[in-house]
């Protein structure tokens, strides 16, 4: 099974699983009624907030670090000279 696949099948069981307490069918266990009527409909947007917060903060942490990994910076000054002689073989200016 594919990462892709995983994910997929999590997500759909997450969502699944809200929507059958977002619209009532069945009780949020340990939480009283009047908790999950205020909480629930709010929560997609604290998971996306959350998501993107984590998602920056591991860019960051990836910049950080990226001057502690010679070999990957190497790697990636030959694969952008690659690109750059790729587009100037097709006639695309690249220095400007």
């Amino acid at each position: 099974m594919t990462r892709a696949t995983r994910f997929a099948m999590l997500a759909g069981c997450a969502a699944l699983l809200y929507l059958i307490f977002l619209v009532g069918i069945v009780p949020v266990p340990l939480v009283p009624a009047s908790v999950a009527d205020a909480v629930l409909p709010t929560l997609p947007w604290w998971v996306l907030v959350s998501t993107g917060a984590y998602l920056l903060f591991q860019v960051g942490w990836g910049l950080y670090n990226f001057n502690d990994t010679p070999q990957a910076y190497d790697e990636l000054l030959l694969d952008i000279k690659t690109a750059k002689d790729y587009l100037r073989e097709r006639g695309v200016s690249v220095d400007a």
